[in-house]
């Protein structure tokens, strides 16, 4: 007997156990606002409006990307509800760009080439919690821009706006105008077009024009260069030379030259701070050319009071990373006040696929290295922003092997931690169920999951055997493994639609060793 005929039988038009993995389960789409959640998640989640830390551990199929897709359900009804609390969504969960970026750089200045002396744990020891926040900040200011420029070239999601502020941009407090135009240099990284193209956009739109532009220095240099010499030339020409002759054309060659001086030193001076940013943000893609045509774009008294993410020297000569990191605060902080400008009181960052990078393929030690500098107080607890730490359980391995130091510096117990995302036999039942009614073409109210079992299968024993598969992607297999082999043991003539208890507790046995394998490292996911 095939599969589908017995789920026909029970009138259901899908399979309500046959996904794995939550982004393609289209199951799960349908109810991700209804079906039964982890227990935690209320925990996890927090409040929307005001976003706080969360860092979970969870095996493969736990869920946590089941959570990643609900939470962003929850903050985008919440910001439909609440247009003067809107909180930013940031997904932080494909690390391929960032990593290959950073990592390409880092060859580029340190001298690292792919041989097989250099293994990607080297070099992604090198990863630092600046590259991480660089990382999120262009997410969130890429996502700004598409919304002060009214597209979705640069993120595919530009942040919504409110009612008629188009025509008040320009009335924007200057600070905010001026943030914003920082960051977006910084910052932007579209998907289609340029950033420079993007950004003069936007100043236009921001009106943060240069009263006088750095070239008219050198247009005025010249001229006063060529008047210089013009009265340099009438002199030769002339037979009663005037007394004030010499003195003024002197007198304008000078003047050229203190210009041609000024302009110089403005462009070394701007080209020296655009050679630093660039050597600084290795996650963002930016030229040291473009990043200087931009700042000598901006008005000179703003650019003072900038935090600019460049290397600040300590003694001795070497990086002090405060001063990294403590640049990216300030710009966060800024990035927060022009959202509050626009009605948004905070950020969620959702990071969560650490074990997917091409760099990293599932490497407890790889994630170590990229995933340590985040478990930081400091970055973990910035006010308005909520890190949501998705962690793969081999984390939590290595984070028990941790010195007393590193809690010290972490504070995991101030971030909401949940150790392990774990599944009661009871919750996956519900779960199961609510699925197997999702599925069902007429009356689905009234289906539960012992429809599909011979009458001595009782709720109680689908919940034991629930209870030892742990999660739901291992619940979900278990089950369809039970449909799979009552169908295999079946002809199509004996119509046999209830599985027996003796192919429920033969497949119950398999799975669970099935798991405990997994769990023990001996058997693959």
């Amino acid at each position: 007997m095939n599969v589908e005929s017995f789920f026909s039988h029970h009138g259901l038009e899908e399979n309500p156990f046959g996904a794995e993995e939550a982004r393609h389960d289209t199951v799960y789409s349908r109810l991700i606002e209804s079906t039964t959640s982890h227990p935690d998640f209320a925990k996890i989640l927090g409040q929307i409006d005001q976003p706080r830390t969360s860092v979970v551990f969870g095996e493969k199929g736990s869920g946590k990307t089941a959570i990643r897709l609900l939470i962003g359900k929850r903050v985008a009804r919440h910001n439909q509800d609440h247009a003067d609390r809107r909180t930013l969504l940031v997904a932080y969960d494909d690390l391929n760009p960032f990593l290959d970026r950073v990592m390409q750089r880092r060859r580029g200045e340190m001298g690292f080439h792919l041989t097989a002396k250099t293994s990607p744990d080297q070099m992604l020891e090198s990863f630092r919690l600046e590259d991480h926040q660089d990382a999120v900040l262009s997410l969130a200011v890429t996502k700004v821009v598409d919304g002060f420029l009214g597209t979705s070239e640069g993120s595919g999601e530009a942040i919504p706006l409110p009612d008629g502020f188009a025509k008040k941009i320009k009335k924007l407090p200057r600070q905010a105008r001026v943030d914003l135009a920082v960051l977006a240099m910084l910052y932007d990284q579209p998907r289609t077009g340029t950033y420079a193209q993007r950004w003069r956009a936007l100043r236009a739109k921001l009106r943060m024009k240069r009263m006088f532009p750095v070239h008219l220095l050198r247009v005025f240099g010249t001229v006063s260069a060529v008047i210089s010499a013009g009265l340099f030339i009438s002199r030769l020409f002339m037979s009663d030379e005037p007394i004030w002759l010499v003195p003024a054309a002197g007198a304008t060659l000078a003047v050229a030259v203190a210009l041609w001086a000024t302009w110089a030193w403005q462009h070394t001076k701007t080209w020296w701070l655009a050679r630093r940013i660039h050597h600084e943000l290795l996650a963002v893609e930016r030229k040291t050319g473009e990043l200087r045509a931009m700042l000598l774009e901006l008005p000179k008294q703003d650019m003072l009071s900038q935090p600019w993410p460049i290397a600040m020297k300590g003694g001795g000569g070497s990086r002090s990373e405060a001063g990294n990191q403590d640049s990216r605060y300030q710009l966060t902080s800024r990035l927060l006040g022009v959202l509050g400008v626009v009605g948004y009181t905070g950020v969620m960052v959702l990071v969560d696929r650490v074990d997917e990078p091409t760099l990293v393929c599932g490497h407890a030690q790889r994630m170590r290295s990229v995933v340590w500098p985040m478990l930081d107080n400091k970055f973990l607890q910035q006010d308005g922003v909520g890190v949501k730490l998705l962690l793969p359980l081999e984390l939590r391995h290595l984070l028990h092997k941790e010195s007393a130091d590193f809690f010290q510096e972490a504070r995991l117990d101030k971030q909401n931690l949940v150790d392990r995302l774990t599944w009661s036999g009871a919750t996956l039942y519900d779960l199961c169920t609510t699925r197997l009614r999702a599925c069902r073409k007429e009356n689905p109210d009234t289906a539960y999951l012992t429809d599909l079992f011979d009458q001595d299968v009782t709720r109680e024993m689908l919940i034991d055997a629930l209870e030892q598969m742990h999660q739901p992607r291992d619940a979900f297999k278990f089950l369809y493994t039970v449909i799979q082999e009552h169908c295999r043991m079946m002809t199509q003539d004996q119509a046999a639609y209830r599985i027996p208890r003796l192919t429920l507790e033969s497949a119950r046995r398999q799975q669970s060793q099935r798991v405990q394998e997994l769990h023990r490292g001996l058997a693959p996911a």
